[in-house]
This record gives C-alpha cells, structure tokens and sequence, in this order.
C-alpha cells in the first residue's frame, strides 16, 4: 500500500509541474504574442470596414503587421468581454502593444481624410471639372463624361424635378450647367466619384429651391430660361439690388425683341477669360446660341446658363425690379448705371472713359 500511495504523489506532482509548465509557456506566448511588433515608431494606415468582426480585423492587423498574432488578439477579445470595434481609418502605430492598438480601434480614434471641395458662385462646369480633377482622384475628363452621358442624365431628371428636357438641347455645353449649387462640400476622402459630387451638389440645389418651387413652376417662364437668366445676372452685377434691377432691363429688351446685349454671354460663348481679356469685334458678331451680342438673337435668352448662380441671383430673377431702363453698363469697380436710351447708354460709357473708371486690360 505504501508503495502505491507514493506513485500517485509522485504522478500528481509530476502533474501539477507539467500543468505549471504549460501555463508558464503559454502565458510566455501571449507577452510576446502582445507586445509590440517594432521597437521604433511604425505608422501604418488602417481600415476597419463597417460590420467587421474581431476575428477578421486581428487577421488582418497580424497579416498587415500592426500585431504579432491574430490568436493572442482573439484571446484577448474574450478576456476582456468582447471588444467594440468601431468603423473608419485609423493611424496604427506597430511599436504599440496589441492591447493598445484594440484599444484605439474600440475608442473609434480614426484618422480623418475627408476633403472639401470649394464651388464658387457664378464659375461654370469647366472650373469646377478642375476644381474636382485638383482635389480628387478623378480627372476632369471624368466629370465631362459623365456629364454628357446621356442615360444618366436623363436618370437625374427623373429625380430632381428642377432639371427638365430643356438641358438636353444639343446646342448647351454642359447640360447640368446653371444647376450645381455653388457651396463648400465635405467629402469622405479623394476617392470620391463623380456622381456622389454632383447629386452632392444637386442635392443642395433642390434643398435651395425648394422655397421657390411653387414661384418657378408658375411662372410665365420656364425653369431653364429662369436659371439662364439667373446666371447671367450673376455676372453682370454684384449686389441684390443691382441683379434684380438687370433683370428688370432684360425683361424690357426681351418685350421689346432687342437682344439682350449682354458681354458676359459671348464670353461664356469663345470660352474667354474676362479676367485676361476684352472681346474682338468678330466674337461680337459672329451667332452663337449663347452669344446676346450676336445676330439672330433678338428677343431670346441664351440657350441655357452661363455658369452656376447663387441664391441671390435665382431670387433677383424671380423677383426682378420692374424698370424703365433699357441699357446698363457697370465701371471698373463693379458700380452699375441704368439709362433709358442708347444715347444716354453711350453718353454714360464716354463719362466712365473720361473719369478713368473704364475696365482696360494690361
């Protein structure tokens, strides 16, 4: 009997030593399975896409070197009741231990990449494609072929009830010009499409509109001739009350069959920079659909805007100063006169030349 119950003490003590060892191992497995992976600062970028789960994250964290092993991160997970990884992009830093690294990936300290995107009032498609290819990862040729992609521009009229048939006139540049709402955006990162900038912007055009909707459905003039009209008046003048009163002189010339003899029209027109130069006399008179300075245009708008207005501008065209002025020029500084008569028009551009308030071109 005694040699018996000395067996067993010796294979339970044998026991107890192997179960020590086996924990001691594997408690030395998990230190260095959770220590950090460099001991000098390693910055890599990290995603964790909606919906992930722990195990597929520490796979990818081992497999991107960001820890030593996916198992010592499971093992952690349960420990520890479950970690709650939050969604986004993160900065992770390899000289960190594993648990510092889950920790960050749980308080949700992403790295934010988002972009803004700057449209200004007035500018049309052609500077805000540069804008877009600048800022993004698409090209400007991106935005123009989506623009003019046929399909999807009738999808956008079947969604945004500002958008009509008239912006498929084949004879307009950019059929969503006068239609993408000047405004600062926030975007998730560069790579942002095409299409999420635009019904970004459409979007907001509808949510500016939406206060004159009623106005512009019942009024004597179409959406497209009111946001033409509206994009013209942008350029021409720089206050509310300067815009409204343009318009007011447009209306007049428009009843009466002259045209509308706006410069700003034939500058859109040759694509010319009105920053860099004046206008040759032959861009004057040589017809274009755009062009109110040229034959053939009497008593008509532009075939569609000249460039995306403001709300200012939108609310002058709706409710436009009723005048009995029929010309209007503006001086350097941007001031606007209003005269009656072409020769009170001319007399007023002789005043400007002689004060030295006359635009010249370096």
């Amino acid at each position: 009997m005694g040699k018996k119950s000395n067996s067993k003490s010796k294979l339970f003590i044998i026991m107890i030593i192997l179960v020590v060892a086996v924990v001691i191992v594997a408690l030395g497995w998990y230190k260095t399975a959770t220590s950090p992976v460099s001991q000098e600062s390693n910055m890599v970028e990290f995603e964790v896409e909606q919906g992930a789960g722990l195990g597929q994250v520490a796979e990818d964290l081992a497999k991107d070197g960001i820890i030593r092993d996916a198992n010592a991160a499971k093992i952690y997970n349960k420990l520890s009741g479950g970690i709650v990884l939050q969604a986004g992009t993160y900065e992770l830093d390899s000289s960190l231990d594993m648990k510092t690294i889950l920790s960050q990936i749980s308080m949700g300290g992403v790295v934010d990449n988002s972009i803004n995107l700057t449209f200004v009032e007035g500018e049309g498609v052609k500077e805000y494609a540069s804008v877009i290819a600048n800022n993004t990862d698409n090209t400007a040729e991106d935005v123009y072929a989506l623009m003019n992609d046929e399909a999807y521009i009738d999808s956008l009229i079947n969604k945004y009830w500002f958008l009509t048939e008239d912006i498929k006139n084949s004879e307009i540049y950019y059929p969503l010009e006068g239609y993408l709402a000047p405004n600062t955006y926030k975007f998730v990162d560069e790579k942002v499409s095409v299409q999420e900038i635009i019904e970004t912007m459409l979007d907001q055009t509808e949510k500016e509109l939406e206060p004159y909707r009623q106005q512009m459905e019942n009024s004597s003039r179409s959406i497209h001739q009111i946001m033409t009209l509206a994009s013209v008046a942008e350029w021409e003048g720089k206050t509310s009350e300067d815009r409204a009163q343009i318009i007011g002189v447009f209306e007049n010339r428009l009843a009466k069959g002259m045209s509308l003899g706006s410069d700003v029209t034939t500058y859109y027109a040759f694509d010319v920079d009105m920053a860099s130069s004046d206008l040759t006399v032959k861009q004057l008179n040589t017809a274009n659909p755009y062009n109110t300075r040229g034959p053939g245009m009497e008593g008509k708008l532009p075939v569609g805007p000249i460039g995306n207005p403001s709300v200012d501008s939108i609310e002058a065209t709706l409710n436009y100063t009723t005048t009995d002025a029929y010309y209007f020029v503006a001086d350097k500084n941007g001031k606007v006169y209003f005269t009656k008569t072409d020769a009170e028009h001319q007399a007023k551009v002789a005043e400007l030349k002689a004060a030295g308030l006359w635009h010249t071109y370096q």
